[in-house]
């Protein structure tokens, strides 16, 4: 099947499978190590590239190859690798596409584990990293140095929803010989592709919306096919942070509804802002749907939903926040998102633990901030939940 004018939910459900000889109707589960050959002539073909076919599931497995064609097609690229995790994903593009003595510039408004490598790890191998505003395009032009390699974004953002301005970022990369690189967790193919603004390659974690119930943790890199298919490819054939078959499986079916849960997370999404705008223990909303965010008309022209993640401010600081979460008796208390399940967290002490005081302050992470994960359950009982420690 080739992906030509298909829709994407038809896309979502048929792309990627190859069928065997069994013409199963599921996607079979490859739950092999390793795979034979027919004599020893094929055995050293396969091995020196001169012959395509599965060699070892650390880096070539029919289940997770047809996820990675999958979510390539769902987002427009040429070619995806799938990796044990989000974090792993972003790793194993560092390690393909840099090298001692270059340069990232990334948003300030990441994950906190993106920020952790950035400013920990990657350093040990001669990788810098400058920290910019995520909407202030001078302050970007101005960190470009002439070893820049790299400039990275999460949009919306994580825990502020804030958007930038893909194709601008875009323009400003290549201007300057560097790879846009966008994580595309909050809103997933479904409601952004950020290839289509002009971004070279798209990350994710398919532990949140692509799988959409929690069951596993994965992440994928989708690109052009010479970056993605050859230069990241090596190194996860090379380091192995690889998807396993059964986790590839689960991500796989996942994809297959995600176009329905996007749509009823931003509706949903859309429901509890509107509440919490209107409620008196709360000072600020921050979500892409409502008028009032910064980035609202951005937000409307480069997504086709607002997804489900709302944050909040409520009075009091830390003490309120954290009695306004002990309160809920059905919301999940994790730091985990793109759940079925409603989940609710406090950045400050858990996703941005470990950022520094002085950057959770740069970047709006207060201390009475909650960041909401709004799952499925009916939106009436989600309100509720909240409404037991708010009214408090």
């Amino acid at each position: 099947m080739t992906n030509d004018n298909f829709g994407f939910d038809t896309l979502a459900v048929r792309s990627g499978q190859q069928r065997t000889s069994e013409l199963e109707h599921s996607e079979a589960i490859f739950a092999t190590s390793s795979f034979v050959f027919e004599n020893a002539a094929q055995a050293a073909a396969r091995f020196a590239g001169d012959e395509p076919g599965n060699i070892y599931s650390r880096f070539t497995n029919p289940t997770t190859q047809a996820f990675e064609r999958r979510l390539a097609a769902l987002e427009g690229g040429e070619a995806c690798v799938a990796t044990a995790s989000g974090m792993a994903a972003i790793m194993s593009l560092c390690v393909a596409l840099l090298q001692g003595g270059d340069h990232i510039v990334s948003s300030r408004s990441v994950f906190g584990t993106t920020t952790t490598l950035f400013d920990k790890y990657l350093p040990r191998f001669g990788i810098d990293t400058s920290w910019v505003g995520m909407n202030d395009l001078q302050e970007w032009k101005q960190a470009i140095r002439a070893n820049t390699r790299l400039l990275f974004l999460e949009t919306p953002s994580n825990p502020l929803t804030e958007v930038a301005d893909i194709s601008a970022l875009a323009d400003l990369a290549h201007e300057n010989d560097c790879l846009l690189v966008v994580d595309n967790c909050f809103c997933t193919p479904a409601l952004q592709r950020p290839l289509d603004f002009g971004a070279d390659l798209v990350v994710h974690s398919a532990t949140k919306y692509l799988d959409g119930q929690g069951r596993i943790v994965g992440g994928a890199v989708v690109g052009p096919w010479q970056l993605v298919a050859e230069e990241i490819f090596a190194v996860i054939r090379t380091t192995g942070p690889s998807l396993s078959p059964f986790n590839a499986w689960v991500a796989l079916k996942g994809l297959e509804t995600l176009n329905l849960r996007m749509n009823a997370h931003s509706q949903q999404g859309m429901q509890l802002a509107n509440f919490l705008v209107e409620h008196s223990a709360v000072e600020q909303v921050f979500y892409p749907g409502l008028e009032s965010h910064p980035q609202y008309q951005l937000a409307q022209l480069q997504q086709q939903g607002f997804g489900g993640v709302v944050s909040f401010v409520v009075k009091g600081g830390r003490e309120d926040a954290w009695r306004v979460i002990d309160a809920t008796q059905m919301l999940s208390i994790t730091a985990n998102l793109g759940d079925v399940k409603t989940t609710i967290t406090h950045p400050a002490t858990t996703t941005h633990g470990r950022v520094s005081d002085e950057l959770k302050r740069e970047v709006g992470i207060t201390e009475g901030l909650i960041r909401v994960a709004v799952g499925l359950e009916n939106i009436e009982d989600i309100v509720t939940d909240l409404s037991r420690g708010l009214d408090a």
